[in-house]
């Protein structure tokens, strides 16, 4: 899956010259957190988002610089500081070096710049012309569709449930190879076995919940912690 596959294609952008309370009140509107900012173009310029907005003078939150930390780093830093708390137009405070996706990006190369810069959203472009933003919710649309797909599959048969299992297992590198025994009869899957983590407990009961029609997982597997041996029994 990629880029083009998920995004909105109907953006909702703004010019540069913005007044900064009406971006404000149409992202309210909108009930997004962001808006991407493009030229009369059509060319992405920049975003602005709730981010930007959160050192305001109006709040009482912008940064405050003793004189010390002030002239050691020089008057540029505290200009730039005070124009994005004090600015009346989004050109003046929107990030500018935005992170930005072609229509072919790989789905899982989006998430990775959503989870590394930490932001919400990404604008798709195609060349320098903005086409689209993926937001989170854009995400939750095709994977509430998959989980719908799994959830309407035809039961399987008892023994395709435990090969399905174990084939799972084989191709984890965490999942316990020796001591785990599975069974599964009239669709319940019942995990027997001594584990060395309280966590694979919990992988192998969600490995369980994933095979189609499955009915139930009965937990009788025992944790025995190597470092202090406590013994630690399912519910």
């Amino acid at each position: 899956m990629k880029a083009a596959d998920v995004m909105t294609k109907q953006v909702r952008a703004v010019p540069p010259g913005t007044a900064v309370r009406a971006a404000i009140r149409l992202m309210l509107d909108l009930h997004i957190s962001g808006l991407p900012v493009v030229d009369s173009a059509g060319k992405l310029v920049g975003v602005v988002t709730e981010g930007d907005l959160l050192r305001r003078v109006e709040l009482g939150t912008e940064k405050q610089r003793s004189g010390w930390l002030s002239f050691l780093r020089g008057p540029g830093r505290g200009a730039e500081s005070y124009v994005r708390s004090h600015a009346r137009r989004i050109e003046d405070l929107m990030t500018i070096d935005a992170v930005t996706v072609g229509e072919a990006t790989p789905l899982d190369e989006v998430v990775q710049l959503m989870e590394k810069h930490r932001i919400k959203r990404v604008p798709v472009e195609r060349g320098d012309t903005l086409v689209g933003i993926i937001s989170r919710a854009d995400l939750l649309r095709p994977l509430l569709a998959a989980l719908d797909a799994v959830a309407t599959e035809a039961p399987e048969s008892d023994d395709a449930m435990l090969a399905a299992f174990k084939k799972v297992i084989a191709a984890e590198g965490w999942a316990p190879k020796i001591g785990l025994e599975i069974s599964v009869t009239d669709a319940v899957v019942t995990l027997s076995g001594i584990i060395d983590d309280d966590r694979e407990r919990w992988a192998l009961r969600v490995i369980a919940e994933n095979l189609p029609g499955v009915r139930g997982v009965k937990d009788e597997l025992v944790t025995v912690e190597t470092t202090t041996g406590t013994v630690i029994t399912g519910l």
